[in-house]
């Protein structure tokens, strides 16, 4: 039987300096503790409930207030995938990444389209799940670490054509926002970006947002998958 999901918070508005509040959606308890047990010794974050399944995450978000989800995809019972989806269309605003095996999950691309942050590996280094929980909660994706560009590469070449986004997505685009795009999908960031560019950040930010709105992506996750599925970037470029 699965266990009942673990619930802590009700739904409040928090300060700024409170901590993320984090919840972990996996049918393995193991794996729910081993993430627990890192989340909770930072002091700007804390686990706030965990479930063992999509609809056991749905129906505790509904109530419980989480700024982050790390949503598994394979789990017995309702999906991470459908949950994402379902999540999403419910206005919620936290922000969901996928936990994956890379290797098996190829259906994940799903998720991104429906508005998942990122990626993270269950094998991920505990530094870089946490940098990937502050990343989402500030409002970016997660698309900087190597093993996340691999996985937006590797679903990109086996997504149906019909699935993709059309070159004439791009038509909307500068040249100058069709480059930070570019740069965006080689996971640079902004600082990065505007080194490369010679301008200053906030510029690129300006750039990027402006990228977003025209192309209707929620993150720049989504923008990045955009970039890949119209040829932008090509995979292993």
């Amino acid at each position: 039987m699965a266990p009942a999901p673990r619930e802590r918070s009700p739904v409040t508005t928090s300060p700024a300096d409170t901590p993320i509040r984090v919840a972990l959606v996996d049918d393995q308890q193991l794996v729910r503790a081993g993430f627990a047990l890192v989340i909770n010794s930072q002091p700007d974050m804390e686990v706030v409930a965990e479930a063992a399944d999509g609809a056991q995450a749905l129906r505790m978000l509904d109530s419980f207030a989480a700024d982050v989800v790390l949503m598994d995809v394979r789990m017995s019972g309702m999906d991470g995938l459908t949950a994402t989806e379902q999540l999403t269309r419910s206005g919620s605003t936290a922000k969901v990444v996928i936990l994956t095996t890379f290797d098996l999950d190829e259906y994940v691309m799903r998720a991104i389209k429906a508005g998942a942050s990122g990626f993270l590996l269950k094998d991920v280094p505990p530094e870089d799940m946490l940098a990937a929980i502050r990343t989402v909660h500030a409002g970016d994706g997660v698309i900087a670490p190597s093993s996340t560009k691999r996985l937006i590469e590797h679903l990109s070449q086996i997504l149906p054509d019909e699935q993709k986004a059309p070159p004439a997505v791009l038509d909307t685009l500068t040249d100058r926002e069709r480059e930070v795009l570019l740069l965006m999908a080689r996971g640079r960031n902004n600082t990065e970006i505007a080194a490369d560019l010679y301008v200053a950040e906030a510029t690129v930010k300006t750039h990027v947002g402006r990228v977003l709105s025209k192309l209707g992506a929620r993150d720049r996750v989504q923008a990045v998958v955009i970039a890949y599925e119209t040829g932008l970037v090509s995979p292993g470029a």
